[in-house]
């Protein structure tokens, strides 16, 4: 007889592995990936009853009694002395899917990252907003609890995280640090943004901005003194703003740009890209700092000129994807193979490494 599967020891093993994320599908093999790549586990393939099973066993409490009406849900798991977890069930042709993804304990320091130390300045500052954008799987939420816990660790602030769910837990160090879960502790990221500005914050962290509503209540936290930091799902700096831009109706369009060139600080867009030593994987980063030329461009919507100023920017320790994907490649931590692949410019980047980029920061 076929021994049922065990949702928190196939749980425990993935940690021991350093699985990034944990897929259990019916009638697949149980699969995790590690360093970027998909590793089917070779064990009995799951049943509807295992999934299910596996739901009921990680749902919170508020869940538990309506796991046939779920459909798409987050939340959030713990195995203590382990890991926490971050939950995603769906349904695909009516059958569960669950796909987990691990939250270490330990906040990693932003220098262990492997991040470029521009990234620190966007900690120091008062006011604002600062966007860190990627795909999914980019490694968003590791930087971002680097950054605030790096705030959390050197400065005396309240800082307020508005989460679905809540990922990364901070201990409080010479700041104190609210958490708060979506549809637990607040209905919507927009009223949670609402009232954490009643509870006295100098930083607010937005898990995602989703819609007009999350945009415009950030833009308002930001625009009222406060640091605000939060994660979009775009690629790079133009798509960033275009997203945020394009929110709005075309006749609030204007007033939006003008807002958002006031207020927003930088952006971080990040690619997780293999080592060539096959251990492990390191960020590749585009760094966009505001500057009063940048400003003018999105006034203007000029966007595409950004690009060209970024290239430009060493002076303001700004950087362009193909620039660190090249930094990388030339310190040999990554396959040329590896760096065109994460390349949205791979032209531009053959050419850098053929040695025909006159750009500014680069070795010739």
């Amino acid at each position: 007889m076929q021994e049922e599967f065990n949702v928190v020891e196939f749980l425990k093993q993935a940690v021991t592995i350093g699985a990034s994320d944990i897929h259990l599908h019916v009638g697949e093999y149980p699969a995790v990936r590690r360093d970027g790549k998909i590793i089917k586990i070779n064990m009995p393939q799951l049943t509807d009853a295992d999934v299910q099973r596996a739901c009921v066993e990680l749902a919170p409490l508020h869940l538990k009694d309506n796991i046939e009406g779920m459909l798409d849900v987050d939340f959030a798991y713990e195995i203590k002395g382990v890991s926490r977890f971050r939950i995603n069930v769906s349904r695909q042709l009516a059958k569960y899917a669950i796909v987990i993804r691990t939250i270490p304990y330990t906040i990693r320091k932003l220098q262990d990252l492997h991040l470029p130390e521009t990234i620190n300045h966007f900690t120091e500052l008062d006011n604002g907003l600062v966007l860190v954008t990627g795909p999914t799987g980019s490694g968003k939420s590791t930087t971002l609890a680097s950054m605030l816990e790096y705030i959390n660790v050197n400065y005396q602030k309240h800082i307020i995280t508005i989460e679905d769910p809540v990922e990364f837990i901070f201990n409080n160090k010479k700041s104190i640090v609210s958490q708060r879960q979506l549809l637990v502790d607040t209905p919507s990221y927009s009223d949670g943004i609402k009232y954490a500005l009643r509870q006295d914050p100098d930083v607010i962290f937005i898990g995602e901005i989703r819609d007009k509503d999350t945009v415009s209540s950030a833009l308002k936290a930001a625009e009222t003194g406060h640091l605000v930091f939060a994660t979009i799902h775009t690629n790079n700096a133009i798509q960033t703003v275009n997203r945020i831009i394009n929110m709005f109706t075309p006749a609030d369009r204007p007033f939006v740009r003008n807002q958002l060139a006031e207020i927003l600080r930088g952006t971080v867009s990040q690619k997780l890209v293999p080592l060539a030593n096959g251990t492990g994987r390191h960020p590749a980063c585009e760094i966009l700092v505001v500057t009063s030329t940048i400003k003018d461009f999105i006034v203007k919507n000029e966007l595409e000129q950004i690009y060209d100023l970024v290239k430009k920017g060493s002076f303001n320790n700004m950087i362009t994807l193909n620039m660190s994907l090249y930094d990388m490649f030339q310190k040999g931590d990554i396959t040329q193979e590896a760096a065109l692949l994460a390349s949205s410019n791979k032209n531009e980047l053959k050419q850098m490494i053929r040695g025909v980029y006159h750009g500014t920061g680069m070795d010739k």
